[in-house]
């Protein structure tokens, strides 16, 4: 007969996806992510739905040796019943607030399956703690109940510190000191998609804890023999692609079977030894697709075999990285250069890359910001991936390193509705530019938008005797003498803003050439 070893692919399965669950719940979850809660929650379900088939059978087994002899079988088919009535009754409760508070975040068509807000931080809380209810309370007290009948049905006791643990409701440390009760740190603030995934995890430990005591109670009819009318074959990859040089690893192995029996698979044509344990690892060499194909055997209580089929594969690729500047295709000394860094098939938390000629630092997702430091001698990013327990150089990219070209000097002018906009030459009314306080300067070309400090500028134009007039600036600011200047002006009149000296952001000094020159209107 079969039992749900703690150390069974199964729970384990179960173990390694609540894990991943509660690590996304310590991170402040963007948009992005909480599509990661979909991949746990289908899991989750189908943990769900192999318990609650499994169960089915125990329970269908147990019912027949109660139909052909209930004298015998009579107090293990009640105590059994009386476990299914309870676990249905806390399942069927659980899958209630998963539709309210679906409904309540998507509306009256809300398909737990199929969120519309994964992110809505408020429907949960309100469903949990609605006015005059409190089914956060009434759940925690229903889950103590079950919790505290079902392990004392359970006999093994390394199975029942499973379910204990599984179906704890203490608060966390972190909640102890936020002074919250189990449930208000389950559900306050807690994304739709968290709290849907947290209870269907729930209804997986509900399936679990019924399942021992079924296969406990059976044990005690003397039925040896646990048959179940599905068992399949599984492959599960560390990942489908894997880097040239690196190692192709997969768990293989069988759903629902006993523990007490070792599988024997064979893989590509070859039998993997017993002392690995289920773990498929081959090296990978040349880039392209190759399969993993073979199956699985597993002795019966009654002398035959099963026999599953299973089929996959994976594809090796070559190292790649991709290492882009955001602005330019070129690095300017100086300037925060913000570059993206990425490498397909890996997290960003497993990538991490330096600089030669000057620094580069992470900024958050995938983007960079590279400082180089040099003119004229280039900027090598290496980039570096970690796949399993490797480190893998991935990329060197070289990238020139040259000055930020000099700005262009332009007024801030409002339009005739107000609105402000870059005036860089042309006629303007001696009002509007007696309203200006400042000249500035600044490389703006539809890619880079970089502001420069002016430090002083000339403003000249030509009096009533034709002599050119011309007054120096301290600072970007219009002098008194400039204002003057232009107050004198008559329509029509050229003045021009020339011999700009602008400090950029890498420090330099600049003379600009150019002028700007402007009519009086």
């Amino acid at each position: 007969m079969a039992v749900n070893d703690p150390n069974s692919p199964r729970q384990k399965m179960i173990n390694l996806m609540y894990l991943v669950f509660i690590g996304m719940l310590a991170l402040n979850v963007s948009t992005e992510v909480l599509d990661g809660f979909e991949l746990v929650e289908e899991g989750l379900l189908r943990a769900v739905k192999s318990s609650s088939s499994r169960n089915e059978n125990v329970f269908g087994d147990l019912k027949a040796y109660h139909d052909k002899n209930p004298e015998k079988s009579g107090v293990w088919y009640d105590r059994a019943a009386q476990v299914k009535a309870k676990s249905d009754s806390l399942f069927n409760y659980t899958q209630e607030l998963k539709n309210r508070i679906v409904i309540k975040a998507d509306g009256k068509d809300g398909n737990p399956e199929q969120l519309e807000h994964p992110d809505d931080l408020n429907a949960a809380f309100e469903v949990m703690f609605e006015r005059g209810k409190n089914d956060g309370q009434r759940l925690k007290s229903n889950i103590d109940a079950y919790r505290t009948y079902i392990s004392s049905m359970v006999s093994d006791p390394k199975i029942k510190t499973i379910i204990e643990s599984n179906l704890s409701t203490e608060p966390s440390k972190k909640a102890k000191e936020n002074k919250q009760t189990w449930e208000e740190s389950m559900f306050f603030q807690m994304p739709v998609a968290a709290a849907v995934t947290l209870l269907t995890k729930l209804q997986s430990d509900i399936r679990y804890a019924e399942g021992e005591v079924l296969s406990d109670l059976l044990k005690n009819v003397d039925i040896k023999d646990y048959r179940v009318n599905k068992m399949e074959a599984f492959v599960i990859p560390e990942s489908q692609f894997v880097m040239r040089g690196g190692q192709y690893r997969a768990d293989i192995g069988v759903l629902a079977v006993d523990s007490t029996q070792q599988p024997r698979v064979f893989v590509n044509g070859r039998y993997l030894p017993e002392e690995a344990g289920g773990k498929y690892v081959v090296g990978a060499g040349a880039q392209g697709k190759y399969p993993v194909s073979g199956y699985v055997e597993l002795p019966a209580g009654d002398g035959s075999t099963y026999r599953r089929d299973f089929s996959t594969e994976y594809y090796v690729m070559e190292p790649n990285a991709t290492v882009a500047p955001l602005a330019t295709n070129v690095l300017y000394a100086g300037w925060s250069n913000d570059v993206e860094i990425a490498v397909p098939g890996v997290a960003t938390q497993n990538i991490s890359a330096s600089m030669s000629n000057g620094t580069l630092t992470p900024k958050g997702n995938g983007i960079w910001t590279a400082v180089p430091s040099k003119i004229g001698t280039p900027a090598v990013i290496s980039v570096t991936a970690r796949i399993g327990d490797r480190a893998v150089q991935m990329a060197n990219k070289n990238f020139r390193v040259i000055r930020l070209p000099d700005p262009s000097v332009y007024l801030t002018v409002n339009d005739a509705s107000g609105n402000p906009y870059k005036f860089d030459g042309g006629a303007l009314s001696k009002a509007a530019l007696l309203s200006l306080e400042s000249a500035k300067a600044g490389i703006d070309d539809g890619i880079l938008n970089i502001p420069f400090t002016i430090l002083r500028f000339e403003l000249s134009a030509a009096n009533d005797m034709g002599l050119t007039v011309m007054y120096v600036s301290d600072g970007a600011r219009f002098s008194e003498q400039q204002k003057g200047l232009i107050r004198g002006l008559a329509r029509g009149k050229r003045v021009y803003i020339g011999n700009v000296v602008a400090r950029g952001p890498d420090g330099s000094e600049r003379t600009l050439r150019s002028a700007l020159p402007i009519i009086i209107n």
